[in-house]
């Protein structure tokens, strides 16, 4: 199976959109994944909500790693919303780390404002992350609880970093039209599946 073009090259977008850049390996995608999607459609104002399928994650082995052609149809099957669309630029691009994927979207699109989503159990370990505090100065920053990593994830090095940029969860919806670092901590329905425990059931 070869990847389609229309995945390795940033999607269309209109004039001045939010759109939430929701980055992961998603090996294989759950519906956990599926649960924090939902929540930044609902929560956070955006227009789209931008799933980018990842060559792989820096800080994780390759070994069990699906091939990107069938993450990206696994992802498109769990992302099946009109608002969503499953991207796989950075493989194109040769972009590796999320800062750079950031950068290269807002320079290519300046009059978007892009938010970074992610699940909680990301924010707990940010700071292992290449140019992590530049992701959090670049973007605003929605976090999405997740089972288990509420507690490591606020009282990790990135949030206590940037424990001052933290907006309260009522202001969720203005989160896009704020000026960076700013980051808010999203609480929603908990969803318990895992890429972890798929792997392991060999799904």
């Amino acid at each position: 199976m070869s990847v389609a073009p229309f995945y390795l090259r940033p999607p269309r977008v209109g004039f001045a959109q939010r759109i939430a850049l929701f980055g992961g390996s998603f090996n294989p995608p759950h519906e956990g994944h599926r649960a924090v999607a939902d929540a930044a459609l609902r929560r956070l104002g955006v227009d789209r909500v931008w799933w980018m399928v990842t060559p792989g994650n820096p800080l994780k082995s390759t070994k069990e790693l699906l091939p990107l052609a069938e993450r990206i149809r696994l992802t498109e099957a769990i992302a099946d919303h009109p608002r969503m669309t499953v991207t796989a630029f950075e493989a194109a691009a040769g972009i590796r780390y999320s800062a750079d994927a950031i950068l290269y979207l807002k320079r290519r699109f300046p009059a978007v404002r892009f938010i970074w989503l992610m699940g909680a159990d990301n924010l707990a370990t940010l700071h292992r992350w290449q140019e992590w505090k530049l992701i959090m100065r670049s973007v605003p920053v929605a976090v999405v609880d997740r089972p288990g990593a509420s507690l490591a994830a606020i009282s990790s090095t990135a949030a206590r970093a940037f424990a001052s940029a933290r907006r309260p969860e009522s202001q969720a919806g203005a989160l896009a039209r704020a000026t960076p670092p700013a980051w808010v901590f999203l609480h929603a329905p908990l969803n318990s599946a895992s890429s972890t425990a798929l792997r392991a059931l060999g799904r």
